[in-house]
């Protein structure tokens, strides 16, 4: 009963200033709602860079053509033309936890068909290539084995080349062309969109590796090995095997490939996400923070403007401890207040951002709770020495108190 009544006592202080204890919530408002904003911003960035790594596939790992020095002649990254076909049979045959592998020649070609050109990415792959990227047809099918045995010419192309070259056609079982070769569209796959290194996915066209190399490209080496392991679990021995593999297939010669897992690509990506989200809580938590000192300094105000009325409650039987819950309660009542505010606030402005640039914003409901245990935390480490200061007022200088 008694703490009901210093509840009452203190809403009705806080009542009777209106103004002054919204203007002392704006900093918590602020705040808070800053917090909720910039996880909600951040969070969504990092699912958008999760869903762009799951579409490149489920427990992929790349192996990539490192760089080269010949003579007085040196390449970069990507450059040396060390990885071959044969490399391709050794990991599959004796790398263990290697589910689908595929060999890949990349290029950039201007293809034709329909009267119309278009300049795309010409990939040559194995017919392991869409399960490792997890890439469904919209329709007609994926090229076999035997196909790229019988170094057939067959076609399968993305969205982005369908709608460029077949402007409201079917592309299936029509031809186009890739250096004047023709290349029979068996499958369109279905759409993507653009991965975390903000290329089209779309925009390629895939032929059997085969087919690039001797009818294409004419190259004896391929650009990279993409595979897949069986388990989350199990791609760090395999990246581990393959590396050594690779390395014992050099013969004495210092390795010239790099082999690069799903995961690492994805830690990659995410860590600019994870420096922001770390930066914008740091700012929130300052705004908090000065809410806090906001909340200290108004209510060291109000003590001093009611020392009379804290002498008189002492005159009457109230105790130290009495005064001190009740400042304590304002300032508590306060931070609260504020962080509810701010909570709808932070909801508010990311429905706002969600609407007017399309962008996914989430916040994980601990966070919310978080931001309010925190509210309520500063209201009582910054409420407490006001309270404190004014629980140990002397009654008698209190009630002299003009």
């Amino acid at each position: 009963m008694k703490l009901a009544a210093t509840l009452r006592i203190a809403l009705r202080a806080l009542r009777r200033n209106k103004m002054r204890s919204v203007l002392t919530m704006l900093g918590i408002i602020i705040g808070v709602g800053s917090v909720i904003v910039s996880v909600g911003i951040t969070t969504g960035a990092t699912k958008q860079i999760q869903d762009q790594v799951a579409s490149l596939g489920q427990n992929v790992i790349y192996v990539y053509a490192g760089s080269y020095k010949s003579g007085g002649a040196r390449g970069g990254w990507g450059g040396a033309a060390s990885l071959t076909v044969e490399d391709v049979a050794a990991i599959k045959n004796e790398v263990a936890n290697v589910v689908a592998i595929s060999p890949e020649v990349r290029d950039r070609n201007q293809v034709l068909a329909n009267g119309l050109n278009w300049n795309t990415s010409v990939m040559g792959e194995g017919p392991d290539y869409q399960q490792i990227r997890l890439w469904k047809l919209a329709s007609g099918a994926m090229f076999t084995d035997a196909d790229v045995r019988g170094v057939a010419k067959f076609a399968v192309i993305g969205r982005t080349v369908a709608d460029q070259l077949f402007p409201g056609e079917d592309p299936v079982g029509q031809s186009l062309r890739i250096r004047d070769i023709p290349f029979k569209i068996i499958g369109v796959l279905e759409a993507k969109g653009f991965n975390l290194f903000g290329t089209d996915q779309d925009d390629v066209v895939i032929i059997p590796y085969t087919s690039h190399m001797r009818r294409v490209s004419r190259r004896t080496s391929i650009s990279s090995i993409i595979m897949q392991a069986a388990s989350p679990e199990a791609i760090v021995q395999v990246q581990e095997d393959v590396t050594n593999l690779l390395t014992q297939r050099q013969r004495g010669r210092e390795p010239d490939f790099t082999v690069r897992s799903q995961t690492e690509l994805g830690e990659s990506a995410t860590s600019t996400s994870r420096t922001m989200s770390i930066l914008l809580g740091c700012i929130a938590s300052v705004s908090l923070i000065v809410g806090g000192i906001g909340i200290m300094n108004i209510m060291l105000v109000s003590v001093t403007e009611r020392t009379r009325e804290i002498g008189i409650r002492m005159a009457v039987g109230a105790h130290g401890r009495d005064i001190l819950l009740q400042f304590l309660i304002e300032a508590v009542t306060l931070s609260c207040i504020g962080g509810l505010l701010g909570i709808a606030l932070g909801f508010g402005v990311q429905k706002i951002i969600t609407y007017s640039s399309d962008w996914p914003t989430a916040v994980p409901p601990i966070y919310v709770i978080a931001s309010f245990l925190f509210s309520a935390t500063v209201g009582v480490l910054f409420g407490l020495y006001p309270a404190s200061k004014a629980a140990a007022l002397d009654p008698i200088d209190a009630l002299r108190y003009e």
